[in-house]
């Protein structure tokens, strides 16, 4: 169980860089450096990973009948699932 709570939290920080990359998009001159750079990657690439992870695993505790699952916070729950909800929109279009 707690592989899937750290699992969560590091998916909400994917999640983080994920919007804040979204954000970037938008700027007409965007900053550049290093930590830009690591913002984007974990944003794009790693963020889809994990988030995906973490909302498999929620459903498997779901379906498995499982109450673990009220060991993690129902707003990192909620956040991740909208969060994936708007990679997959946004990734699909």
């Amino acid at each position: 169980m707690q592989a899937v709570k750290f699992l969560s939290r590091v998916a909400f920080i994917c999640n983080i860089c994920f919007l804040l990359t979204i954000i970037l998009i938008w700027l007409k001159h965007p900053p550049e450096g290093a930590v830009v750079s690591l913002v984007i990657i974990l944003g794009y690439f790693l963020a889809v990973l994990f988030n995906g992870m973490a909302n498999l695993c929620y459903l498997l505790l779901i379906f498995t009948g499982r109450s673990r699952l009220r060991m993690i916070p129902a707003w990192l729950v909620i956040a991740n699932f909208l969060i994936l909800i708007l990679q997959l929109v946004l990734f699909l279009r």
